[in-house]
């Protein structure tokens, strides 16, 4: 099969498309061939800052294919099936395998490059929103890189829940896309000071639950923009910004700091379904991501570089 490798972590130049075996599929596996990949944030950090692989190496969360094969321990999958998947690592492949506990059906009316869109992304914002940061209707919720996968993925939830959504972007374009999506307030980070502004929106209150993907010196501003008991939710440093943070700005109003990462739960049955959920919402039309750009599957290198310039708006696809 061919695939987009890394020998050594750095920029995306470190990305070579070449040919590697086909992946064997375990007894509780799953083997896929890839229809479309959904660049996800965590593929990006991995590439860049990761472990040094030893060999070889195909990085990736996400795929959406066609089953070609199923270990003797699966059930409720069967060959031909149209499925999304999840694993900690080889979405970059024409093929790729995945545990039969991080693979979903796909409705008839979800594409695969939607549906590839929606474990990781939708699974994060879900569990973001409502398992850590315990969201509730009425509530006002600040969500730093609006118009990432997870930030897009956040607005349309907690706008479905009956929040205030609030949201940050590099550009005053890219926040106009995201008033469809059920955006109330767009700050332009580049060019406004964000706590000034949360707070000017909120009089002065501050936000109820701030959801986190950048870290490091905006994790700080996050703790300054919430207010008395206020939820900070962390699920990730997509800022690189690695710096350890200051988190005095919690004690003052009660605030608490959760941080989150989607695969420490998905082998439950809880996430399962969760994710089983977002995917029957997005057969019915109630859920979506944008898709900015899509590659063909050598051209990785082109889509991650493009994922870093941050101009997309929602998720980057590549097609083997």
């Amino acid at each position: 099969m061919k695939a987009a490798v890394y020998y050594q972590t750095g920029g995306p130049e470190v990305l070579r498309y070449e040919d590697l075996p086909d992946p064997s599929c375990g007894s509780r596996e799953v083997k896929v061939d890839v229809k479309a990949i959904a660049v996800e944030g965590g593929d990006v950090l991995n590439r860049a800052h990761g472990e040094k692989p030893g060999d070889a190496f195909v990085v990736g969360y996400t795929a959406a294919g066609v089953v070609v094969e199923t270990g003797a321990e699966i059930d409720g999958i069967k060959l031909g099936d149209r499925v999304t998947t999840v694993s900690f690592a080889g979405s970059h492949a024409e093929q790729r395998v995945a545990p039969g506990f991080g693979c979903w059906a796909l409705p008839d009316s979800v594409s695969f490059e939607q549906g590839a869109c929606f474990p990781v992304t939708f699974g994060t914002a879900q569990d973001a929103l409502f398992e850590f940061g315990r969201l509730r209707q009425g509530e006002t919720v600040l969500i730093q890189g609006g118009a990432g996968g997870v930030g897009v993925a956040c607005i349309q939830l907690a706008k479905i829940a009956g929040a205030t959504v609030i949201a940050t972007a590099s550009s005053d374009a890219r926040l106009d896309a995201l008033t469809e999506f059920g955006l109330d307030h767009g700050i332009n980070y580049r060019e406004k000071n964000l706590t000034q502004e949360v707070m000017k929106l909120t009089s002065g209150r501050g936000v109820d639950v701030v959801i986190d993907p950048v870290g490091g010196e905006v994790l700080e501003q996050s703790i300054a923009s919430a207010g008395r008991r206020g939820r900070i939710v962390s699920v990730g440093t997509a800022g690189r910004d690695f710096s350890k943070v200051n988190v005095s700005g919690l004690a003052p109003g009660n605030k608490s700091l959760t941080g989150v990462f989607l695969g420490a739960e998905m082998a439950s049955a809880r996430a399962y379904d969760m994710v089983a959920d977002l995917i029957r919402r997005a057969g019915m039309g109630e859920l979506r991501m944008p898709i900015d750009r899509q590659y063909a599957l050598a051209d990785a290198a082109q889509a991650h570089a493009y994922i870093e310039s941050r101009q997309a708006v929602g998720r980057v696809i590549l097609v083997p």
